[in-house]
């Protein structure tokens, strides 16, 4: 590769060289994929069809085109073989690819996009730009399609690279398992968060984090099922933990059928002391107005006899 047609002093073009020394120096059996010697942008890819799906076996050549700003921003994909999944010579959306730059982390590179690539083949295209949802037995078919020659497509140089990847990866792939009739009828069920969930536990890929998700997960997982019945915070909506009030222990009953006849005895206590208190009040009155009545008969008489 011609290095020196190049600014090496380009964050991109540094990144995109660190990535291809690292691509060649640890190859991979799923995927294979190297720069144009005309243009370190442009890159094509074969990659292998995930195993127990109906792409098993296969080969697949795309396009990768890597922006100016790299890895600031996302590469956009193309697939060149037929697949089934992918419509060719389309750029396909993806969380990865420049139609969501807002998933997008710098952190990932060519390698991690070929990656989370395999793993979205078998996921529900869900109305997707440039999916397809062809049947498992037509996708098998073109599996094994695949496998009899690369595609052609651009220049000579072009065409010299992806042979060589091809090459490549026929060397590596598997033979195409016999599809079950079975098999054949089903259609794919994954989705491209399980897609991403896969990547995440192989370190390929984080998952973008959703406190919301997080949350659902812990209440469908039974981790509030493993909370004691006492009064909990459950979020509202939640069936799976009883209300303590439905189940109350024996000690808790006692307690709720004695509150009510404290706050009954309490006012009857207040009452009694206020009687007291008014009694005891009338009693005094009177042994004041008795004495002052004698004190007053006392005083009358003694002027009388003068």
């Amino acid at each position: 590769m011609a290095e020196d047609k190049y600014n090496l002093k380009n964050p991109a073009v540094k990144r995109i060289l660190q990535e291809v020394k690292e691509m060649q120096s640890n190859p991979s059996d799923d995927f294979m994929s190297l720069p144009l010697e005309e243009n370190i942008f442009e890159w094509q890819f074969a990659i292998r069809g995930p195993s127990d799906t109906e792409f098993e076996g296969g080969i697949y050549h795309g396009r990768i085109q890597l922006p100016a700003e790299y890895p600031f921003k996302p590469p956009s994909f193309m697939l060149l073989t037929p697949n089934g999944r992918f419509e060719t010579q389309t750029k396909i959306c993806l969380s990865i690819s420049n139609h969501h730059p807002e998933h997008w982390q710098p952190s990932w590179s060519v390698r991690t996009a070929l990656v989370a690539l395999i793993a979205f083949m078998p996921t529900n295209p869900n109305g997707a730009l440039g999916s397809l949802d062809y049947k498992k037995e037509e996708r098998r078919a073109l599996a094994i399609k695949s496998r009899e020659a690369a595609p052609t497509v651009g220049t000579p140089e072009r065409q010299k690279l992806i042979d060589e990847i091809h090459q490549y990866m026929l060397g590596k792939a598997p033979p195409i398992p016999q599809l079950s009739s079975s098999q054949a009828k089903e259609h794919p069920s994954n989705t491209e968060d399980e897609a991403q969930a896969s990547l995440q536990e192989e370190g390929s890929i984080a998952a973008h984090p959703n406190p919301a998700v997080g949350e659902n997960m812990a209440v469908d997982g039974g981790i509030i099922e493993e909370l004691p019945e006492a009064p909990v915070n459950v979020n509202p909506g939640t069936t799976r933990v009883r209300p303590s009030r439905e189940t109350p222990t024996r000690g808790s009953s006692d307690q709720l059928l004695r509150r009510p006849e404290t706050r009954i005895q309490k006012p009857a206590d207040d009452r009694l002391f206020t009687w007291a208190a008014v009694g005891l009040t009338i009693a005094i009155v009177v042994l004041l107005l008795k004495k002052f009545m004698k004190s007053s008969g006392h005083g009358a008489l003694f002027m009388d006899g003068s």
